[in-house]
């Protein structure tokens, strides 16, 4: 007779493996879209926006697609909502420390689950990108002078969190939210994760810095994901050389998260 503590036990263990699933599934998201911008970057036309659902619907027309795209929203809504609970456990006897660690697991778990939401989107047939997506939303938030200030703290929110992956990339952080294996298998993770966080944060670091413009000029065209993000690269002086790095730098870090599924310590 199996005990409630068993049962419990078996359900967690559940739920580690389908949270362990939305790192696989937000790890080929990126390699997508790092293959998209090569794509770009080579004069070719994708057949998917460089973003999220971008590279979700490219899933969604695979064969199997429609069953990936639902394992995909059980992953990432898995992950969210793991993330968002481990916030709530983090003890630190420095409250601002303690505070601020809770906030960043919590808004990594946000990301999840609102990533999720994209993958339902897209699985129930929705096409509308996630840059059309931030672009409305951007547009609410013009009408008032409440609003145009939260757009700016979202844009410096999201630049901050650009500067945090560089320096977790260029300090090796992620190191502590692996089981870093020995030898050249070690050495490989390591070297996937640093560019990729690097990348992953420059990208966003150039998400942010659109949402501010987009609120200073009251032009909400200006505001988009990373499709918004690599169309401004591609329009800078030998941009195809940019698209090139970020679009290396994001299949890297997508590979990176489909490793980490392995080795991620929960």
């Amino acid at each position: 007779m199996t005990s409630t503590t068993d049962r419990a036990s078996m359900r967690t263990r559940t739920f580690r493996r389908l949270a362990r699933s939305g790192y696989a599934v937000n790890g080929l998201i990126h390699f997508l879209i790092g293959t998209i911008a090569l794509t770009v970057a080579f004069g070719g036309t994708p057949a998917a926006g460089a973003d999220q659902s971008g590279a979700l619907r490219e899933v969604a027309g695979s064969p199997g697609g429609g069953l990936l795209i639902w394992a995909a929203v059980v992953g990432l809504g898995a992950l969210g909502l793991w993330q968002v609970t481990q916030a709530g456990l983090i003890v630190d006897p420095n409250p601002l420390k303690k505070w601020g660690r809770r906030a960043s697991e919590a808004g990594k778990g946000i990301a999840y689950l609102a990533l999720g939401f994209t993958a339902m989107a897209v699985a129930l047939g929705g096409r509308t990108s996630s840059s059309e997506s931030i672009q409305a939303v951007s547009a609410w938030l013009l009408e008032s002078d409440l609003g145009v200030l939260l757009l700016i703290a979202i844009g410096l929110t999201v630049f901050g969190g650009g500067i945090g992956f560089i320096v977790i990339g260029l300090r090796r952080g992620f190191r502590k939210f692996i089981r870093v294996p020995g030898g050249r298998r070690g050495l490989f993770v390591l070297r996937l994760g640093r560019s990729g966080y690097i990348v992953k944060g420059l990208s966003l670091g150039i998400i942010g810095s659109l949402l501010v413009v987009a609120a200073l000029t009251s032009d909400a065209a200006q505001a988009g994901g990373l499709d918004g993000a690599l169309r401004t690269l591609g329009q800078l002086p030998h941009g195809a050389i940019y698209l090139t790095i970020v679009g290396l730098g994001l299949a890297q870090y997508g590979l990176f998260l489909m490793i980490r599924v392995r080795l991620a310590r929960f």
